[in-house]
């Protein structure tokens, strides 16, 4: 912001700099952009990969929504695990695929804490899909969110079960094939059809619109969780542009028309009414 700006004399009008001439002084940063949570703005994981933004919507919305001191994330394992450095809550690491289970266990214990999961598909969907299912079934207060890009990152990229049909990875170099690979599972879907489940929804992070989105999306299903009204699930579409063998540039777009065209963005459920999906 320049420091050659209009204001009335109301300290919360909108400051306007002038553009008819020239500022007297150049930008400058006025305050720190990283979320309250975040310990440090650094990250190890590859150029590119879509979990850091996703991590910070999270973040941001468990500061806004006052539970800063009470939140406790059950983390599973994968690329983000990374992340939990950066993370000023409280953790449990779980085994493989049994994160919600944990979540079940620290939200039965303490009723009042914002409790939810930080999950990958191959976490979520390969090693733990009976955990969530039956937390689902359950009716579990609990929130679940998966960060699905396709593939098992941090173990060298190779296909889960919700690559798309076509995707490249490590053990699907000419892509998916339904006749020897399957079908992906579309976990959202599944999940919103389970009586347990009061909101569902998907988003991605391939861009400014698809963050905001899943922003509001997180708020909803936390807020869900705090009026106790049962299991509450968000999927997150990121990118992954080492497992998907693309320059990181690519990474966004693969993710909206590849990822997408098959995990469709939007609220699948809410206040246990299904709803349908549209972009």
């Amino acid at each position: 912001m320049s420091d050659q700006t209009n204001s009335t004399s109301n300290p919360n009008s909108l400051r306007v700099v002038p553009s008819d001439t020239a500022p007297v002084a150049g930008c400058r940063k006025t305050g720190t952009f990283e979320p309250a949570l975040t310990l440090m703005g650094e990250h190890d994981l590859c150029p590119g990969c879509g979990e850091p933004l996703a991590l910070r919507q999270i973040l941001e919305s468990i500061a806004a929504l006052g539970h800063s001191q009470t939140a406790i994330c059950a983390v599973g394992i994968g690329c983000y695990t990374a992340l939990t450095s950066l993370m000023d809550i409280d953790l449990i690491q779980a085994l493989h695929g049994r994160a919600p289970s944990v979540a079940t266990g620290a939200k039965r214990m303490l009723p009042d804490n914002l409790v939810f999961t930080l999950q990958g598909d191959g976490d979520m969907v390969n090693e733990g899909l009976q955990e969530v299912i039956h937390t689902a079934a359950r009716g579990e207060n609990v929130t679940c969110i998966l960060l699905n890009n396709g593939v098992f990152g941090e173990t060298g990229g190779h296909m889960t079960a919700t690559t798309v049909l076509g995707q490249r990875t490590k053990n699907s170099i000419e892509g998916r094939d339904a006749r020897e690979h399957g079908y992906p599972i579309l976990i959202a879907d599944l999940l919103s059809r389970l009586q347990g489940t009061t909101y569902c929804a998907r988003a991605s992070v391939h861009d400014a619109k698809g963050v905001h989105r899943a922003r509001r999306f997180i708020d909803r299903a936390f807020k869900s969780q705090l009026k106790g009204q049962g299991f509450s699930f968000v999927e997150i579409l990121t990118m992954c542009p080492t497992g998907w063998f693309l320059p990181t540039a690519e990474g966004p777009g693969y993710l909206d028309q590849e990822l997408g065209a098959i995990h469709e963005v939007g609220e699948l459920k809410k206040d246990g009414v299904l709803i349908e999906v549209g972009r």
